[in-house]
């Protein structure tokens, strides 16, 4: 018997582990009260969406992650998506600026620019968005523990445009609990962590309130492992977490909430997805209602982005995920999400080229403009198959979430590594099954072709670290050091009290203070997180 006759994997079950049945009739629905759990679009418990109207009116915002390089390099790039079309900017931070070290700390050698641009102090974030009107674009920064300096460096920049805080309109992802869970690049401990977040959403209420305080991400945890029924229980768990301890400092959770968003993957299993996007907005709807009291609709509303499956693409064969990207879009668009991202056909090789990325964005395109799923709001309600899948998912969600309640919480079972240990399981079964050709991939383990077509990757020029440093170096001995050093004591100061961190914070980084230093100065007063099997 050849590769290409084995037994597929059969479809008994769902990616989180549910019956999935081959016929879906009348009795999948046995109990099932449609005006209570399905409701109209736009209304409670926005199963079927969170606007009335949502493609029919107009189309999710397009938006295409980048950053690369020097600030100049990502600013050339952000210039070309938005003359190929794209609605918002999304910003990639390379690794030392996502964990709070300089270009020039000895930590962040061989990793400048690698993954993201180089951002190092407010003269980086002005060349990144040189040319771009911060009062029209909507930005989306992925950015956590250090979500705060980048948010300041922008709003300082855009002040500079003579563009307001109230014109501002964008996200920060600035979900820590999940660095802990899945991804890794914390800096503070949780606690310290929780007290920064609720800093930023008093901050942005009072001076950028139209900004997206933060993005709650389940993506991180799908691309480490997690199933759609893990994905979304984590990511509302760790929500759950986020409003307490926001309530707890004294905010009123409909002065917050309505600013809170959220991140999902979107995967190939086109229903199960479907399913996931619409069981999460009915399980948060419920949430904040019964238990925070929440009573502004716009606090009930799970608003996301989604962006496709990277650790679904290969490099094998990478002409084949232009597919799996196409395939990936239209469930997120089923499913009804506020933006997009699609990933780039040769991301599993190196950095998208451009031509790569304007086929992404393209693919988007074609969705939104040439097939008739924007035409009806919720084209799956009523579905057998995704009402029942919804259910399910709903009520396997729940009991995950309860398991983490039992636990004392998100941080508690966190620390306990609840998350990561299910996680990690899930990933095991799924590269198990790969490995025993029970999960077809097609061009890795089925479909397989004798020779790769060549392909040139997009480099990063490793001189771009010499660069940083070079203007680092100049940068300190151009700038006032002694309004440095105060700014950063004030900061310090704050820190140790309860005073809000990121006033002193802005003046600190509009002395030209650099990443690495202010979050150096916190790191002296909170400390920095060691994960208990680190020890």
């Amino acid at each position: 018997m050849s590769a290409g006759d084995k037994q597929e994997r059969q479809p008994g079950t769902t990616e989180s582990g549910l019956p999935f049945e081959p016929v879906y009739g009348p009795d999948a629905l046995a109990g099932f009260d449609p005006a209570t759990q399905l409701g109209e679009p736009g209304d409670f418990p926005y199963t079927r969406g969170v606007y009335p109207s949502m493609y029919t009116g107009r189309p999710w915002t397009m938006r295409q992650y980048a950053g690369f390089g020097t600030a100049k390099e990502s600013n050339e790039r952000y210039k070309q998506l938005v003359a190929h079309g794209t609605g918002g900017l999304s910003v990639a931070f390379d690794l030392p600026t996502q964990m709070g070290h300089d270009s020039d700390s000895a930590i962040a050698h061989g990793e400048v620019g690698k993954v993201g641009v180089a951002i190092d102090s407010i003269d980086d974030m002005r060349v990144l968005f040189d040319g771009i009107p911060l009062g029209e674009v909507s930005t989306s920064m992925t950015i956590n523990a250090p979500a705060a300096l980048l948010l300041l460096m922008y709003q300082l920049v855009a002040e500079e445009q003579d563009v307001s805080g109230d014109q501002l309109t964008g996200t920060i992802q600035n979900d820590l609990l999940k660095e802990y869970i899945a991804r890794g690049t914390y800096i503070f401990p949780p606690q310290e962590s929780l007290r920064l977040i609720t800093d930023i959403f008093s901050y942005c209420r009072a001076e950028i309130p139209r900004w997206n305080t933060i993005s709650i991400s389940g993506y991180h945890m799908a691309e480490a492992g997690a199933t759609p029924a893990q994905e979304i229980a984590f990511t509302l768990a760790d929500g759950i977490e986020y409003v307490r301890a926001a309530v707890a400092s004294g905010q009123d959770v409909d002065e917050f909430a309505p600013r809170l968003a959220f991140f999902f993957v979107s995967r190939t299993s086109i229903l199960e997805e479907v399913a996931k996007f619409r069981a999460a907005r009915r399980i948060w709807a419920h949430v904040m209602r019964e238990e925070f009291g929440a009573k502004n609709p716009k606090s009930l509303m799970l608003r996301f982005h989604t962006q496709t499956a990277g650790v679904q693409l290969t490099a094998q064969q990478p002409e084949v995920n232009l597919v799996r990207v196409a395939v990936q879009a239209l469930a997120a668009v089923l499913g009804g999400t506020q933006s997009l991202h699609t990933n780039s056909y040769d991301e599993a090789i190196a950095l998208p080229t451009e031509k790569a990325a304007r086929l992404a964005l393209r693919t988007q395109q074609v969705i939104a403009y040439e097939t008739d799923v924007t035409k009806t709001v919720d084209p799956f309600a009523g579905s057998y198959a995704v009402e029942s899948l919804t259910d399910q998912l709903e009520a396997e969600a729940r009991n995950l979430m309860t398991q983490v309640e039992e636990l004392g919480g998100a941080v508690s079972a966190i620390e306990a590594g609840f998350q990561k240990n299910e996680i990690e399981k899930s990933a095991y079964r799924v590269a198990l099954e790969i490995d025993h050709d029970e999960r077809v991939v097609v061009g890795v383990n089925r479909y397989k072709v004798d020779e790769e077509e060549p392909y040139v990757p997009l480099r990063v020029d490793p001189a771009i670290e010499a660069q940083q440093c070079d203007r680092l170096a100049k940068l300190r001995a151009e700038r006032d050091q002694d309004a440095v050093d105060r700014h950063l004591a004030e900061l310090k100061k704050a820190a140790e009290g309860s005073d809000n961190v990121l006033y002193p914070m802005k003046e600190a980084l509009r002395a030209r203070a650099t990443v690495g230093e202010v979050c150096n100065a916190l790191r002296e007063v909170w400390g920095a997180y060691v994960p208990p099997d680190a020890f």
